[in-house]
């Protein structure tokens, strides 16, 4: 008879407990309902950057084709133009404007090197109108290496990552029995197994007559610079400044200033700014990125 009273008591308390167990449970975890529109909710949004660049006065050279340059307007639409997309993109988490290029046989004309690069058109879709020293100009830029090849010896390849080139009106061409407007660059900047490394050019013979200073073999190479600072893979500022007589490049706020006779000589030429990803290599597999955060010209 005890034994009955004892085991109902066992039984009552069990039942209550798992009642008591179960109300505790619904208490401390309650269920959570997650659905796309929950996290959607709380998930932190994703910021996207775009480059401080107007490509609006720009075309850009490809290595491909013969070679294929695309200027404004359709440079505008890069991110959705299927033939440049493999060439010139968003990278949208860092905010730059990537340009790629490898060697190839899509030159233009004097050169065996391939690019990817853009031409300043002061008008747009017109390469005739363009400015003297006289004149007067001034390119900024905010860019970084992103990725670059190495030789058979294990040093890295180089690239042209600025340029001011120059160019024959029609009248000098035709003076000098040309076919084109070519004339040489005055400045190229490299970089170049990671320092910032300036190349401009000297005319060979100070005494040239105004016929001859036209043409481009009158015209030769300096020894070069290079910026003391190591930039290597990292973001840095380059600009070019341009007035009668006188150039000044600008790496991270140090200062390199030409401003000697031949400086003053080339004030003959007309000129245009170039910037972007000039490979000066033609190995077997070669290939770099260059990354543009800003560009800005003025004249």
């Amino acid at each position: 008879m005890v034994s009955k009273f004892i085991n109902k008591w066992v039984v009552f308390i069990f039942i209550v407990g798992l009642t008591s167990c179960s109300s505790t449970s619904e208490e401390n975890f309650p269920d959570i309902e997650i659905d796309n529109e929950t996290e959607e909710e709380t998930s932190p949004e994703v910021t996207y950057k775009l480059p401080n660049i107007d490509l609006s006065h720009w075309k850009v050279t490809l290595p491909i084709g013969n070679p294929t340059e695309v200027s404004s307007p359709e440079i505008l639409e890069y991110g959705t133009n299927e033939i440049l997309k493999p060439f010139m993109y968003n990278d949208s988490i860092k905010g730059a404007l990537v340009f790629y290029t490898y060697p190839s046989d899509a030159t233009t004309a004097n050169t065996s090197y391939s690019r990817t690069e853009l031409r300043e058109q002061m008008v747009v879709g017109d390469n005739s109108t363009n400015w003297t020293f006289s004149e007067g100009g001034t390119m900024t830029g905010e860019l970084a290496m992103r990725e670059i090849t190495k030789d058979s010896d294990g040093d890295y390849h180089r690239t042209i990552i600025m340029q001011i080139h120059g160019r024959l009106t029609n009248a000098q061409r035709d003076l000098i029995g040309e076919d084109d407007n070519n004339a040489p660059p005055m400045l190229k900047i490299y970089w170049e197994d990671g320092k910032i490394r300036v190349k401009t050019k000297v005319l060979k013979d100070l005494d040239a007559s105004d016929e001859e200073i036209l043409h481009t073999d009158a015209w030769g190479d300096d020894a070069g610079y290079n910026f003391p600072e190591y930039v290597g893979f990292d973001t840095f500022t380059l600009g070019v400044k341009v007035s009668e007589g006188r150039m000044e490049v600008i790496m991270n706020g140090n200062s390199k200033v030409y401003n000697d006779i031949h400086i003053q000589k080339w004030g003959v030429f007309e000129n245009y700014f170039k910037a972007g990803n000039y490979l000066s290599t033609r190995d077997e597999g070669a290939s770099a990125k260059v990354e543009y955060y800003k560009l800005n010209v003025t004249h």
